[in-house]
């Protein structure tokens, strides 16, 4: 082991690296529907390596993972931030800041009652509200206070140490609270409210984890009787026949001769029509009406998927089944939503917002025509715009190094981390007003958001591991019951908030009480227990207010506490 020891301090980059492969081995594991997730578990490795070999670790590499991290998210959120301070989203919305704000005071109030130091407060916050985020933030608040270098290394070590002990009960905390005691408290059945809220939302319910055998959307061809009732009259009247089920008319067959649709066209007996729509529609409806038949050349009409970024004024804000009166969405099918990097469920009383990429499915020209009133394509891209990337991280961090603000009779440095994260949520929200600037592809904000905060934790576990046993008899048992009351504390101020004051739907209440602690696995939690996906559209409102706010608590605690 001794030699390994030396190994690892002599090479610290492969220490950092060893911790993060062992934290996504250990990360991954389940244990009763839970995992601690490879952030937890690359901050567990890094202090288990840390026991038997003090390896070093440079700030600086730490701080450029941290701030590539930051940029990250806030390049994904960004398209859907200012949407959440709008509309339906206000309510998640401030859900979250007063869930994050009670959490924080929560936090301070157990702090001063076990006058824990400013690094211990630190890792509570961050491992208490499972924002582990705030770990950065916090780290460089402590370099930044006058201590001695050794002080200021044993605080940044107390961070890990905090976080870790709190990290655990944090996670599973809010997973069960979600899931299990919110629902008891508010008397309700999740599985049955969630049936009411998809069918008010004209949600179809789908089986989860099973995936289909036939195509959603289908053309089919049908010969037109001569005692049809479509017959003789225009593809405009013919269709208006069935609107709940948007099936079109795209061409048609007079003989040997196919003619592309024109809405004024009469449909004469014995022509062969070409009808796209839901295959369920097209069978049940169409089926036993008309006579099916193959016509290959007919029904060879060019089909196009597409991502389309959602940027127009006009359509944010509207309903799906509103929208789909428009004369340009004929023959036009939307097979999913994406808001901020989360699958929303697809219903006519869904609305659509700025940032929303929807998948849609057409005939290429009608795909084409729709794209012109909705946003810009989403193409695939392989390339980095570093020259932005690189530009708004320097201009974040400056800017969070110059704003301070007051806390009582003392202010506050934004810090570059709070700075580099609105960055990249500025550059994220300005992707929706112009496509084409500060692209990133998703596999690169993958790979930031990923990679670097894990290998900031292995890095900060790393740094704590030879302090850890110390630190653990410092603290005491203390730590661990005050990190249960400040992950408790804002569930239930946030859970009665939401209930009583902003009167949320209690499906999406319980998605915000995940999303303002950014716990994915409680909103999944949720959707588990309820049968349904429908808790999303609570939670993507919330999550990004609780990333910007918890992770600036690292940076407040740090102040508060040391003052």
């Amino acid at each position: 082991m001794s030699w390994v020891a030396q190994f690892l301090v002599k090479y610290p980059e492969l220490a950092v690296f060893l911790a993060i492969s062992i934290g996504y081995l250990v990360g991954g594991i389940k244990l009763g529907g839970f995992t601690l997730g490879p952030v937890t578990g690359s901050l567990f490795a890094g202090i288990l390596i840390g026991q038997f070999a003090d390896v070093p670790i440079a700030a600086m590499a730490k701080s450029f993972l941290f701030l590539l991290f930051l940029f990250g998210i806030g390049y994904s959120v960004g398209p859907q931030f200012m949407q959440a301070l709008k509309r339906d989203g206000l309510k998640p919305v401030l859900l979250a800041v007063v869930v994050c704000v009670t959490g924080l005071l929560t936090a301070v109030a157990v702090a001063k009652a076990l006058g824990l130091d400013p690094g211990f407060a630190a890792g509570l916050v961050s491992g208490a509200l499972t924002e582990s985020p705030a770990m950065g933030t916090a780290t460089e608040a402590i370099n930044g206070l006058a201590l001695t270098e050794a002080d200021r290394a044993r605080l940044v070590a107390h961070i890990a140490v905090a976080d870790a002990v709190c990290y655990v009960f944090g996670a599973v905390g809010v997973i069960l609270f979600c899931s299990v005691v919110g629902p008891r408290l508010m008397r309700i059945d999740l599985r049955a409210e969630a049936l009411k809220l998809e069918q008010d939302l004209g949600i179809s319910r789908k089986t989860p984890g099973v995936a289909s055998a036939w195509h959603r959307f289908e053309m089919r061809a049908y010969r037109i009787a001569d005692a049809a009732p479509i017959a003789g009259v225009t593809l405009t009247a013919a269709e208006a026949k069935f609107p709940e089920h948007r099936l079109f008319i795209l061409r048609l067959r007079r003989g040997s001769t196919i003619i592309e649709a024109e809405p004024q066209m009469v449909i004469a007996p014995g022509d062969v029509v070409a009808v796209s729509g839901p295959r369920e529609a097209l069978v049940a409806v169409l089926g036993p009406r008309a006579e099916e038949i193959e016509d290959r050349e007919l029904l060879d009409v060019p089909i196009l998927a597409a991502d389309v970024l959602l940027t127009s004024h006009e359509l944010a804000g509207r309903k799906i089944d509103d929208i789909a009166k428009e004369g340009w969405t004929r023959g036009l099918y939307l097979r999913a939503i994406s808001r901020g990097g989360a699958a929303i469920p697809v219903g006519p009383g869904i609305r659509l917002e700025r940032g929303d990429i929807l998948r849609l499915v057409g005939p290429e020209a009608t795909v084409s025509r729709a794209e012109k009133q909705i946003g810009v394509v989403i193409a695939p891209i392989t390339t980095t715009d570093f020259f932005v990337l690189g530009l708004a991280i320097f201009f974040g961090g400056l800017v969070g190094i110059l704003v301070t603000f007051p806390i009582g009779d003392m202010r506050i440095s934004l810090s570059t981390s709070v700075g580099t994260l609105l960055a990249g949520l500025l550059v994220g929200h300005l992707r929706t007003r112009f496509p084409l600037f500060g692209r990133i592809p998703d596999a690169a904000v993958s790979l930031m958001t990923a990679l670097g905060l894990a290998a900031f934790v292995a890095m900060t576990g790393l740094h704590a591991g030879p302090l850890f046993v110390a630190a653990i008899a410092e603290a005491g048992v203390g730590l661990l019951f005050g990190g249960m009351i400040v992950t408790i504390a804002p569930m239930i101020v946030g859970l009665y908030f939401g209930r009583y004051v902003l009167r949320m739907n209690p499906i999406l209440l319980l998605g915000g009480l995940a999303g303002a602690q950014t716990m994915t696995a409680g909103m999944a939690a949720v959707q588990d227990r309820s049968g349904s996906t429908v808790a999303v559209l609570g939670y993507t409102p919330a999550v990004p207010i609780g990333h910007i706010l918890l992770t600036t608590w690292g940076t407040v605690i740090v102040n508060i506490v040391a003052n």
